[in-house]
This record gives C-alpha cells, sequence and structure tokens, in this order.
C-alpha cells in the first residue's frame, strides 16, 4: 500500500514540475486543465521508465565526458518524445526542452527530498 501512495505522490509532484514548468517557459505549453497536465506527467513517467534507461546507457560516455551535464540532454530529449506523444503538450524547440527538463529535475529534487525527510 505504501508503494502505491509513494508512486501517486511521485505522479502528482512530476504533474506539479511540468505544470511550473509550462508557466515559466513561453515555449512549453499545456492545453486544458489539471488533468491534462497529469495525462502528460503520465505519459512523462512512462517515457522515463521504458525509453529513458536505454538512452542514458548510451549516453553514459558523454555524461563522463561532460560531468554528468549531459544528463539534462538525456531529459530535455524525453521531454521532447513525451510531446510528440501527447497532443495536449506543445513544446517549441529543443532549448525550453532543455529549460523545462532543469525545472522539472530541480523540483521533483527538492519535493523528493522533503517526502523523504517525513518519512
Amino acid at each position: 500500500m505504501v508503494v502505491i501512495v509513494r508512486l501517486l505522490l511521485k505522479w502528482l509532484i512530476i504533474a506539479l514540475a511540468i505544470a511550473l514548468t509550462a508557466e515559466l517557459f513561453t515555449g512549453i505549453e499545456i492545453t486544458g486543465g489539471f488533468g491534462s497536465t497529469l495525462w502528460v506527467a503520465l505519459i512523462f513517467g512512462l517515457v522515463n521508465a521504458i525509453i529513458g534507461p536505454i538512452f542514458r546507457f548510451l549516453a553514459i560516455p558523454l555524461m563522463v565526458i561532460t560531468l554528468g551535464l549531459f544528463a539534462l540532454v538525456v531529459n530535455a530529449l524525453l521531454f521532447l518524445i513525451t510531446d510528440a506523444i501527447s497532443s495536449n503538450l506543445e513544446i517549441d524547440g529543443f532549448w525550453p526542452a532543455v529549460g523545462g527538463a532543469l525545472v522539472i529535475a530541480l523540483v521533483d529534487g527538492m519535493l523528493e527530498l522533503l517526502i523523504d525527510a517525513g518519512d
């Protein structure tokens, strides 16, 4: 039961991070209400879980050379794949995707620290 609650909380955190990203960047737009944001977060989570490990494995040499900064590019690519899959998300190019990936990673990381501190 705790695993399901944690998974739902993680989904909500990603949805909030994506909503914040759409507010901060003019090149990122979510059409629809919060339900659409939840849908985009679900797709992003699935893309991250299925395609993300493959991209990260293939990018290990570049991550080593860039001291991990290339992970931001990988996350931006995953965000762009989410855009291609979802009709509710619109990203206008690579650089807004990089900024969005950075904001999502920061918000997700900070909220995960708060959740872990509560456990």
